[in-house]
């Protein structure tokens, strides 16, 4: 069992379990400091609960017989820094300027509190002052009847329901483009890409029974213990049953050796969590090919290969076969970072299991050859037949809490991926059938001015996309940024010549329309709709819903069409999820009936039930380019840049300056290094240096600030915290198939 023997004592770590004592702690602490509103433990009750509000943290799944607390430290957090009384009124940017407040920390913009009025950028004066919404909707709608829609930008951020993201992607298609990029353009694209092309469906084919049976789960670039704590729970009573769990990543992540149940009153009292990982292994970034070649090589050295189900389901196999079988140990050692023998003793468990799942996160996704690493990990799971089986799978964990349900009611920049002809008929109109813009396109836009709109639902698009610092002097050029917001951030301080911050609900506030209270829904990673209704009093009198507000520009920007009632369609959501039922009939039968389900409704997978919707009818065995995603090695001097989330930290929303998970404290300015690569470069800990991108594309790019911090990770690779790092990442650098910024994987120098 790996354990505290193979941390290396010398450098920082979090020496406790996941969970226990100091998520409680952690909680109360953010709880003390954000000036939290009564009933606020009331809500957390309800919390992804039936008849409650789904978390607008994380993805994961909701059970259908939900735990006394169905919600974890992040999602607390969430809630509580939604929840705060704490409030961004127009006397405070009447004291504040908008350059002024560049100047402030992330952290400390949000901290201002909860927007109450809508607000209007004045050039005269460099500030935003109040407007109301009748005046907002006209001007931004005014705006966008005057430009080209092909040089507009709807972005999503992946919190908004499935009904506002239904109206916003026919919104933008009535208006004429489909330059619909969203959140996950930034994360898993890379999985929608990749897992198309193989086993024709667009995302993971787990659902939570499946983890009640597997023998085996292998994790990939997933750190569990941060970005989706609820997980950990299956994960424990899957290693109480005797499942084998192994770990691939760069980082020693604490969620992923050991867990103590808040829940568990003899888990608390004795102190004792459980270990998770039998094997944990800290390859090179961007070594998931190789690792999972050699794993794949030795089964073929063991005939550990269904071969009947590869006949019947799969294509490509023999090239595969031929292809891993002249791979040498060498160079698979070289380019994962792992000997031999512990590839070896995975592969023997893997043969040695009957069901296994495939579990990976962005440390998978966000390379230059992500899509291959992806790609990879289902030849794997394919030699053994493990797809389309009880307890058997490949399980993307998303992010945010409805981004895959984004993709699933049409914000795509690819038209491919929606049903245009049905729209047409619906709404008796010629929607655009161009392809739109992706995040990285979107950014080049703004660089070189074709991009003149931006309209953002929700979200910190500017702070969150790569070459941040290079792209963030050519906002000034937009002639129109609205920014859909429930606290302030960094992109609505890149104003442009026009801009606009609307101030929306949060997902526990009551949103009360003409007909009463209204639902929303979303989707977890798990494919599985749910229902959730607020039930707080709104933050102020003057917010709207996302749906309102998405409806009051609509409504001000296109021409009357009989088909399209917007009135009709605010007044009741209900009706919003019919339409989402009459566009998408297969995935969402009696939607309304089935919104409260218990454990939400599944919207189905092609590839669960093995019917491969692929253009050879077969699940697809791939051949990377390459035995490394990185795109390129590392030259002499230049290390590989892992940027992180913090414990205390959700995307770029920074609750504090903690990051209790990896021993570390106080300053988000940190490069963390192997003790060993840093004597190596003549560094010392606590040394003050810059980050200099090694990309030689004509193009400075440099970070300065940064303390040098001894860290156990594999030698020559270094990690920093995102959004902070962004800068180092060239727009360019991105997943070939998907255009994924490569986060995980950005050749950097250390300057003292």
């Amino acid at each position: 069992m790996t354990g505290e023997r193979d941390q290396d004592p010398t450098t920082p770590f979090y020496a406790h379990p996941t969970g226990g004592w100091g998520s409680l702690k952690s909680v109360l602490a953010q709880a003390t400091k954000g000036r939290i509103q009564l009933g606020v433990l009331e809500t957390l009750r309800r919390q992804n609960k039936p008849g409650g509000h789904m978390c607008t943290s994380c993805a994961w799944a909701k059970p259908p017989s939900p735990h006394l607390a169905e919600f974890c430290e992040n999602g607390a957090k969430a809630t509580l820094w939604d929840l705060t009384r704490d409030r961004c009124k127009p006397d405070f940017f009447a004291r504040h300027s908008v350059t002024e407040l560049r100047n402030w920390p992330d952290h400390d913009l949000e901290a201002a509190g909860r927007l109450t009025h809508p607000l209007r950028y004045d050039a005269a004066s460099d500030h935003y002052v109040e407007t109301t919404w009748p005046e907002a909707f006209a001007a931004i709608g005014a705006s966008l009847k005057a430009m080209d829609p092909k040089t507009t930008v709807f972005y999503a951020s992946g919190r908004a329901s499935l009904e506002a993201s239904y109206l916003y992607a026919l919104f933008a298609r009535l208006y004429g483009h489909n330059n619909l990029p969203d959140s996950s353009n930034m994360c898993h694209e890379t999985t929608s890409v990749a897992l198309k092309r193989t086993i024709g469906a667009p995302v993971g084919t787990c659902v939570l029974d499946d983890f009640e049976t597997c023998d085996l789960m292998l994790f990939f670039g997933q750190n569990t213990g941060s970005n989706s704590p609820r997980f950990l729970h299956p994960i424990q009573q899957a290693v109480k049953r005797g499942c084998r769990i192994v770990t691939f990543n760069p980082i020693r992540e604490r969620g992923l050796v050991e867990f103590m149940n808040p829940q568990s009153p003899s888990e608390m009292l004795t102190g004792r969590g459980t270990p998770i990982s039998d094997i944990y292994l800290q390859l090179r970034p961007g070594g998931d090919i190789a690792a999972i070649a050699g794993i794949c090589k030795h089964l073929f050295d063991l005939d550990a290969v269904d071969r009947d189900f590869i006949a019947l389901h799969c294509h490509d196999f023999d090239a595969f076969e031929t292809w891993t079988r002249a791979l040498s140990w060498e160079d698979i050692e070289a380019a994962s970072g792992l000997p031999r023998a512990d590839l070896v003793e995975v592969a023997d468990l893997y043969a040695r299991s009957e069901r296994c799942i495939g579990v990976y996160g962005m440390g998978l996704t966000q390379h230059v050859h992500g899509g291959d690493s992806v790609g990879m990990l289902v030849n794997l799971l394919l030699m053994g037949g493990n797809i389309g089986r009880p307890g058997t799978g490949i399980c993307p964990v998303r992010g945010h809490s409805n981004v895959q349900g984004q993709r699933t009611v049409g914000i795509s920049e690819k038209p491919e991926l929606v049903p245009l002809d049905t729209l047409a008929q619906m709404f008796d109109f010629d929607p655009p059938r161009d392809t739109g813009m992706t995040t990285v396109e979107v950014v080049q836009g703004v660089i070189d001015g074709t991009v003149k709109g931006f309209v953002s639902l929700g979200g910190n698009f500017a702070r969150a996309i790569p070459d941040l610092a290079r792209a963030e002097p050519f906002w000034a050029g937009l002639d129109l940024n609205v920014q859909v917001a429930t606290k302030l951030n960094r992109s609505h301080l890149l104003v442009g010549k026009g801009a606009w911050l609307l101030p929306c609900l949060v997902r526990a506030e009551r949103d009360m329309q003409k007909t009463g209270p209204q639902a929303v829904s979303m989707e977890d990673s798990l494919s599985h709709i749910h229902g959730s209704v607020g039930r707080r009093p709104p933050a102020s009198r003057h917010l709207l819903s996302e749906p309102a507000i998405i409806a009051g520009i609509a409504k001000a920007t296109l021409p009357p069409n009989r088909h399209v009632r917007w009135n009709d369609w605010i007044a009741d959501y209900g009706r919003i999820r019919d339409l989402i039922e009459e566009t998408y009939p297969d995935q969402f039968d009696h939607f309304n009936d089935r919104l409260f389900k218990a454990g939400g409704f599944y919207r189905g997978n092609a590839a669960r039930r093995r019917d491969w919707q692929t253009e050879s009818g077969r699940a697809e065995f791939t051949l990377p380019p390459s035995l490394s995603a990185l795109g390129a090695e590392p030259g002499e001097g230049v290390y590989t840049l892992v940027t992180l989330r913090s414990n205390d930290q959700f995307n770029t929303t920074i609750y504090d300056y903690h990051d209790r998970l990896r021993g570390l404290e106080g300053d988000r300015m940190i490069v963390l290094i192997s003790r060993a690569d840093m004597v190596g470069a003549g560094l010392s800990e606590g040394q003050r240096v810059t980050l200099v991108s090694a990309v030689e594309d004509g193009i400075p790019r440099r970070v300065e600030g940064f303390t040098v911090v001894p860290y156990d990770l594999p030698s020559g690779c270094v990690g920093a915290y995102y959004p902070e790092a962004n800068p180092l990442v060239p727009l360019d650098h991105h997943d070939l198939a998907s255009k994924t910024p490569a986060y995980k994987g950005a050749p950097v120098r250390i300057k003292a």
